[in-house]
């Protein structure tokens, strides 16, 4: 089976081309086998473009535990490269189908790898995140874990995110390995949550580590970038335009009248093979 390595600043992934190669049934199976980094390729998710009726493609994201994950915004990006790259879509601009629903990224620059993805609305009602929370929106509520109490703002971009400022600490050596999957595995959250570590530099510059379901914690996390921006405004933190400072480079996330967020941001060619299965 044909693959290709990307990356999104740092967050990895594994591309299959579903239009011309012959998938397994186990996707699930096979995300696990592929990412495994001393065993397979590795990676922190598997993609996979399929054809779908009334869509450019159908977009899949399975995670490095093999769960399968709604969205992945750093994903789609590699994704929108890898389809114009393998001759699936002919445009720059065009819409791919995930679980979280439609998806249109554009390509801005093929050659720097640029490219700016409509992410949609966020969704900020408990029950859309999924989030055992009272109220219409969960904006700095306090959430126990083990002995300490975190203030959180929890915001879906199709998939579910936590986002805690840390802006009395060290974001560098806040002990995310431990906190984030104690959160991540939190009763309150029955379809597990992604978390988002984030300090404030200035109202127009955020900073971000990310535990993500099914992961762990990765270099970079599109989806969370967004949730992150959409969290400190709501906060009254930050403007509605931020750059995302990230360990292998930044997005640019912007809240358009606190309705459609945008993300433009990098994509990078690593490698291609073929994998044996």
């Amino acid at each position: 089976m044909r693959f290709t390595k990307m990356h999104g600043l740092g967050n990895d992934f594994v591309l299959v081309n579903g239009f011309t190669e012959q998938l397994p049934t186990d996707l699930a199976a096979l995300a696990k086998t592929i990412c495994h980094r001393q065993l397979g390729i590795g990676a922190d998710g598997l993609l996979v473009l399929k054809p779908i009726a009334g869509y450019d493609s159908e977009f899949l994201i399975f995670n490095f535990d093999g769960s399968q994950a709604e969205m992945c915004g750093n994903g789609v990006r590699c994704a929108a490269l890898f389809a114009k790259n393998q001759g699936i879509i002919q445009k720059d601009q065009f819409v791919f189908l995930t679980l979280a629903g439609p998806i249109s990224p554009t390509i801005i620059d093929q050659e720097q790898g640029i490219v700016r993805v409509n992410m949609g609305e966020p969704r900020l009602r408990p029950a859309e995140i999924p989030a055992d929370f009272e109220g219409s929106r969960v904006v700095s509520e306090p959430l126990v874990v083990g002995d300490k109490s975190y203030n959180v703002t929890l915001v879906s971009m199709g998939n579910p995110h936590c986002v805690i400022f840390v802006n009395d600490f060290d974001l560098a050596s806040f002990p995310v390995e431990k906190i984030g999957p104690l959160i991540e595995h939190h009763p309150s959250f029955p379809a597990r949550i992604n978390v988002e570590f984030v300090k404030l530099i200035s109202d127009e510059v955020i900073k971000m580590r990310v535990w993500e379901r099914g992961c762990g914690e990765t270099y970079a996390c599109g989806t969370g970038a967004c949730a992150a921006v959409v969290a400190s405004v709501l906060n009254g933190f930050t403007k509605s335009n931020c750059q995302v400072q990230l360990t292998y480079g930044s997005l640019n996330i912007k809240w358009v009248d606190q309705q459609k967020v945008f993300m433009t941001g990098p994509a990078t060619f690593v490698a291609e093979g073929e994998f044996f299965i």
